[in-house]
């Protein structure tokens, strides 16, 4: 029934409440009884208030018995008129939420002697057909599915189906909509069908990596699966995909490694590859036509196909992102999975609003879609399918593809049972897996205490989150072009950056602590978001030279990977990557995204300096504190003329001294008793020192950061 065909509109928006809206066109909007009707059956309903709202006067009526969920009812008011009962507001009610749970692990298509077996969750559907497409046909069967318990709808097939393509169609409030599977784990060409897959056919040997004793050992390297490999000159053969990513061996212009031979040799421990689950923003069959991020996502259990040689085929992407992921085992690295789990592309379009609408997504107090993610729809994760929906999700991504860790995306928009859920998963599965995101305070109709953001730390503690205050302070504004932070000579942000370097835990004042533990900080001043670090230094220095940038630039890097916590950078910042000033490159094109490997060429000698700082950090356990006690206890500020920063750390067998000069002038400091080796200067940088020890006194140069081990 179309809505122009309804004479008044009939919502149930509680289990046993039902909302009538009739116009004022309609007999004045009065009717003074209402009926539920199903099949032969009249029951009354009591009319517990009436009002005006806007062209209608609006009946709250109490439904006296239970309502069946799949069966159609009517309306019928004291005229003899009637209108379809609609799911309305009761499917955002806690006791939909808790009649309807489905706890079992077979959503979505499973195989067991010889059939396939479809599930679909569909609770407020009154019919569901299964739409399944043999490869090369053009002729479709439709099969209709059964009713279960909680909700789900189930039909068996006794006939092998790989590579069939399948959708379901689903009847609600008296609409048919087709939908693809939410639970699809394999997909036609651009997400548009299902598709049935086995997926034994894609699996290899596993490749057993030693968990990471703690959180703080990790460096995390940041980039996107097309910008790694799509340079001319990254001697990566499959650029721009999978393939790409896991070349070995690949050389620039120099003569020097590439890709992830590059990445090994240079020290990072773990790839956060932007989402590369499929999204929307791309052609598949045209990719090169069209550049995005990833965070446009369509179906959340399989690979984006743009980065597939072979996106027509369902079995091509998942056998080529395996072997990337593979492959980065094999080379002793993990992958951290960039995911969208706050909000999907278009709500309308979505499996989700097509399967169970309005229930998937927040609503505000005027009934309407919450947009606290800013794109127009916020994932409601405290709803018990929901939040199953991404645990299964999560889960699969680990045992299926062995991923070592997720980074969550808008992680505010989440609550905090839900991220506490996917830390206890995760660590069931695989110890060591790293759990991060964005914890940000979004305005989502969600209680404040529930939100997964950086105030309610302390009751999700194995969650790290990105550390915007360590950010800001070390480089400056990221929403300010024009501020400078305390690495760009700012001294005003002196006191602060002394607190983010050691973990941000309130060193020095309670007051100041924004976690508990170092672990939770992941600390860095760029990502994919924004401007890079050198494009602001080209507008916060308008005056200044190159060299004098590549200065500032290298002490900021210097600090995020010898400051207590998780060390995080964006690909190509060891050698001053730019986006030619573009602050939002989400979907421009790879002469802007694309990782320039022949800078890496050009400015070899920072990028062996930076891979000298990761081997100092690896080395000296002290640049890797793993509680906050440990810290307090052991670091202990230098008594120094502002701004610098100096502290000496302790960590047995070894006392390190970490020195930081933001000012463009030399500064002369008075050395604790001793003799102390030079490992780190402006220009020098190894675990062990080319210079003769020194005592009492050293001068530092300009705009530069010392590391001294003492004898």
């Amino acid at each position: 029934m179309i809505s122009s065909e309804r004479k008044f509109l009939a919502y149930l928006d509680e289990m046993n409440i039902i909302t009538v809206l009739l116009p004022l066109s309609y007999h004045q909007g009065l009717s003074s009884s209402f009926f539920l009707i199903y099949d032969s059956e009249k029951s009354p309903l009591s009319i517990i208030s009436k009002s005006q709202i806007e062209h209608n006067q609006k009946y709250i009526c109490q439904l006296a018995g239970d309502f069946s969920f799949g069966k159609q009812y009517w309306i019928m008011d004291e005229h003899g008129g009637k209108t379809d009962l609609q799911i309305g507001a009761v499917i955002r009610t806690e006791s939909f939420d808790n009649k309807f749970y489905y706890g079992g692990n077979d959503l979505g298509v499973t195989f067991a002697a010889n059939q396939t077996r479809f599930k679909l969750w569909a609770p407020t559907a009154t019919q569901v057909k299964l739409k399944i497409l043999p490869p090369n046909s053009h002729f479709s069967e439709m099969l209709k599915m059964k009713r279960e318990d909680f909700g789900v709808w189930s039909v068996g097939v006794n006939r092998d189906l790989e590579f069939f393509q399948y959708s379901f169609l689903i009847q609600v409030n008296q609409e048919w909509r087709e939908a693809v599977d939410p639970y699809a784990k394999a997909v036609t060409a651009n997400g548009e069908q299902g598709a049935i897959v086995k997926l034994e056919k894609s699996r290899g040997q596993k490749y057993w990596l030693s968990a990471f004793e703690s959180p703080v050992d990790m460096i995390i390297y940041e980039t996107h699966i097309r910008d790694f490999s799509i340079h001319e000159n990254s001697g990566i053969h499959d650029k721009g995909l999978y393939l790409g990513g896991g070349e070995l061996n690949t050389k620039g212009i120099d003569g020097g490694p590439t890709g992830l031979s590059y990445l090994k040799d240079l020290g990072i421990t773990h790839i956060e590859f932007l989402p590369f689950n499929d999204f929307a923003g791309i052609d598949e069959l045209e990719r090169n036509k069209a550049y995005n991020w990833g965070y446009n996502p369509l179906h959340f259990n399989t690979p984006e196909g743009s980065f597939s040689t072979d996106p027509s085929n369902p079995y091509t992407r998942i056998i080529e992102l395996k072997q990337l992921i593979d492959q980065i085992h094999r080379s002793d690295l993990r992958v951290i999975m960039d995911v969208v789990y706050n909000h999907v592309f278009i709500r309308e379009n979505s499996s989700f609003e097509k399967v169970v609408p309005g229930y998937y997504f927040r609503h505000n107090e005027m009934g309407l879609p919450s947009n606290g993610t800013g794109v127009g729809n916020d994932i409601a994760s405290e709803r018990r399918m929901v939040r199953k929906f991404i645990l299964d999700s999560v889960r699969y991504w680990q045992e299926e593809y062995h991923i070592d860790g997720f980074r969550f995306d808008l992680m505010g928009i989440l609550d905090v049972e839900t991220m506490s859920e996917i830390c206890k998963l995760c660590e069931s599965l695989a110890k060591g897996t790293i759990i991060l995101g964005e914890g940000w305070n979004l305005n989502t109709p969600l209680p404040h205490e529930q939100k997964a953001i950086i105030a309610n730390q302390a009751k999700m503690p194995q969650v790290a989150q990105f550390n915007d205050k360590f950010r800001d302070t070390i480089k400056g504004s990221t929403f300010n072009l024009f501020d400078k932070g305390y690495a760009l000579g700012n001294e005003h942000y002196r006191a602060t950056a002394f607190e983010v370097i050691t973990g941000s835990i309130g060193f020095q004042k309670k007051e100041n602590r924004l976690f508990n533990e170092p672990f939770q900080s992941v600390n860095y001043i760029e990502c994919h978001d924004n401007h890079t670090l050198w494009d602001k230094l080209l507008s916060c220095l308008p005056e200044g030279d190159d060299l004098t940038r590549m200065k500032y630039h290298r002490l900021a890097t210097g600090i995020v990977l010898l400051s207590q916590g998780i060390p995080f950078l964006n690909s190509g910042q060891e050698f001053f990557r730019t986006k030619l000033g573009d602050g939002n490159s989400y979907r421009s094109p790879d002469h802007i995204n694309q990782l320039d490997w022949d800078r890496k060429s050009q400015f070899i000698k920072n990028v062996n300096y930076i891979k000298g700082l990761i081997q100092i950090r690896k080395a000296f356990p002290c640049f890797r504190m793993r509680t906050a006690v440990e810290i307090r206890n052991n670091i202990h500020p230098l008594l120094i003329a502002e701004p610098l920063i100096g502290c000496v750390l302790h960590k047995d067998p070894h006392e390190v001294l970490l020195l930081i000069n933001p000012c463009s002038k030399q500064q002369s400091i008075s050395l604790p008793e001793g003799e102390w080796s030079i490992l780190a200067d402006h220009d020098y940088v190894g675990i062990s020192s080319k210079y003769d020890p020194i005592k009492e006194e050293i001068t530092m140069e300009p705009v530069s950061l010392y590391v001294l081990l003492k004898k």
